[in-house]
């Protein structure tokens, strides 16, 4: 059995973007670029309609690109019980309230048993600070979290 992970956007955006001249952008994106065929193949890959909404925003031949390499993979709802957890993730301090999207995205993988939550996103999601927080209100809930990492984390053996 194949373990399971859910991509949250930035991982499809930074695979599908223009080479940026920023290095550690361009890092980011290499790193995506060589983890892909892995993640296609030897895991079991997710997805929200969140993920959909968030790949659809902005240039219209960018999203399409993005749309496009999400074909075929499983949607995850996003249920009354996903909006309670990521309202949760708020109130406890552990996502902010302005960041309410990346609540959802935590929320929608611990709900559907995601091993492992794969993101760019080092602000609000995987960050050293949040994530005893966020560890802690997901338990709360008596549910276990996904490891949040990296594709550089996750590159491992």
């Amino acid at each position: 059995m194949k373990r399971k992970v859910y991509l949250e956007t930035s991982i499809v955006s930074y695979y599908t973007a223009r080479p940026s001249r920023d290095l550690v952008v361009a890092a980011w994106q290499e790193v995506t670029h060589e983890i892909w065929p892995t993640l296609q193949s030897d895991f079991d890959c997710y997805i929200s309609a969140l993920v959909i909404q968030e790949a659809s925003r902005g240039d219209k031949d960018a999203a399409a690109k993005r749309l496009s390499v999400l074909t075929g993979i499983p949607v995850l709802e996003i249920s009354d019980q996903t909006q309670e957890l990521a309202n949760s993730l708020i109130s406890s301090g552990a996502i902010p309230e302005t960041a309410e999207e990346d609540a959802v995205h935590i929320a929608v993988a611990s709900l559907n048993g995601m091993e492992f939550l794969l993101t760019w996103n080092f602000s609000h999601i995987n960050n050293a600070f949040k994530k005893f927080k966020i560890i802690k209100a997901v338990e709360d809930h008596g549910l276990v979290p996904p490891e949040i990492c990296s594709p550089e984390e996750f590159v491992g053996d």
